[in-house]
């Protein structure tokens, strides 16, 4: 039990190393910039509608990028529910 718990927190963090490159490339999408600031800005509002709806519905890069990040994130989820199950 302390062994699946810990391998499924060693997998969680391994799991999350990537989070930063897909928050950027969606984040920098969703607010229309190329600055690199956006990264550390705090604004959430316009990134969660754009994570639960469809903001730029002619925009294939926001797309693919929306449902790259959701299956991401909805991994993580599950991940982090077998983490806490434990």
């Amino acid at each position: 039990m302390v062994l699946e718990k810990n391998v499924l927190l060693i997998i969680l963090f391994v799991w999350g190393i990537p989070s930063t490159y897909f928050r950027s490339k969606f984040r920098k999408i969703v607010y229309k910039t190329d600055d690199w600031k956006i990264n550390i800005k705090p604004v959430f509002k316009k990134e969660i509608v754009g994570l639960f709806t469809n903001l730029y519905p002619e925009n294939k890069d926001y797309i693919t990028i929306r449902n790259q990040y959701r299956i991401y994130l909805l991994i993580y989820l599950i991940l982090f529910i077998l983490y806490s199950s434990q």
